[in-house]
């Protein structure tokens, strides 16, 4: 309701036409075959995540409530994408109201924002388990992880609130066509016929900051973690202490790569790239992950063949 009556005291748009990546009949044929082989992919690999690590026993630890945690975020943020944009393509139809826009650049940022305060709580995660070994139990317990998720949620919803309030109120007038696959904030931006000055560097402020914050809580976890490990003793040890980070490590690079190349590009590179990049962050990165975390984890591949043999025992009797 509170989007309706903002849309009519300050916008001529009620509803805006997505011009998508091409008007190539056979391409669009061929990113909708991809698009949702790749979007059932991430939604049932980070299913057998969460289903897992829900009924594996040996999976109750810390670590793998984060990554539970991480699956649901991956699922909802592809899920916000993608099926819209499948639906545009297969239907033809490129409408979106204003309202729904405003709900999918809500819930796009909002994802966007808590996965990076959560990849900080499981770099914490992991500082804690492999410096202070003895304390973890004590640390983290239950109720510490579900404070430190709450609060990956919580900041990142403040987060994105001054500019999302600010935005919400800008005059569409000039234009209804977003140069987009999806509402993204920069294609919204340049069909803006108000002042976006202050918006923008609202936008940039903030995103800047939380990557940075993020990013430097995230490095000096890891610090001290390769510190702890090169002073263990024995070389199985340092395997083992390195292999229970490396999953996590990947998935840092590749969140944080890709954000920082949207951010530090030449502006020259135009709105195509921009395309790529977030068909990417909407469907191969949340992909990538499920197969990231059981591919280099062994107890989750063995928790995971476990409860295979259970379905299995379960459906013979």
């Amino acid at each position: 309701m509170y989007l309706k009556i903002v849309m009519k005291n300050h916008s001529a748009i009620t509803t805006f036409i997505l011009l998508g990546l091409t008007d190539d009949p056979r391409l669009q044929v061929f990113l909708s075959v991809f698009l949702f082989l790749t979007y059932t992919s991430t939604v049932a690999g980070n299913l057998v995540i969460i289903l897992v690590t829900l009924v594996s026993s040996r999976l109750k630890t810390p670590m793998y409530f984060f990554l539970r945690n991480f699956s649901i975020l991956e699922i909802i943020f592809t899920t916000v994408c993608v099926p819209r944009f499948l639906y545009s393509m297969t239907t033809g139809d490129k409408r979106v109201t204003y309202n729904a826009c405003a709900i999918q650049l809500f819930f796009v940022i909002l994802i966007g924002a808590t996965e990076f305060f959560l990849l900080t709580a499981m770099s914490y995660d992991r500082y804690v388990a492999i410096c202070k070994p003895l304390h973890y139990s004590t640390i983290m317990s239950e109720k510490v992880c579900t404070i430190l998720v709450l609060c990956s949620w919580l900041i990142g919803l403040i987060v994105i609130l001054p500019p999302l309030s600010l935005g919400v109120q800008l005059d569409f007038c000039n234009s209804n066509l977003i140069d987009h696959f999806g509402c993204d904030a920069s294609p919204l931006l340049k069909i803006v016929c108000s002042d976006t000055q202050f918006i923008e560097q609202l936008v940039l402020i903030m995103a800047v900051l939380t990557l940075i914050l993020t990013l430097v809580c995230v490095i000096v976890s890891y610090t001290y973690i390769i510190k702890t490990i090169l002073r263990l003793p024995l070389a199985q040890q340092r395997k083992k202490a390195f292999s229970t980070c490396s999953s996590h490590m990947i998935v840092v690079s590749i969140t944080y790569g890709s954000c920082i190349f949207i951010y530090i590009k030449p502006a020259k590179e135009g709105v195509a790239i921009n395309k790529v990049v977030s068909l990417l962050n909407t469907s191969i990165i949340p992909l990538m992950n499920p197969f990231i975390y059981t591919l280099r984890n062994k107890q989750v591949k063995q928790a995971f063949r476990d409860s295979i043999k259970k379905m299995a025992f379960l459906s013979k009797n």
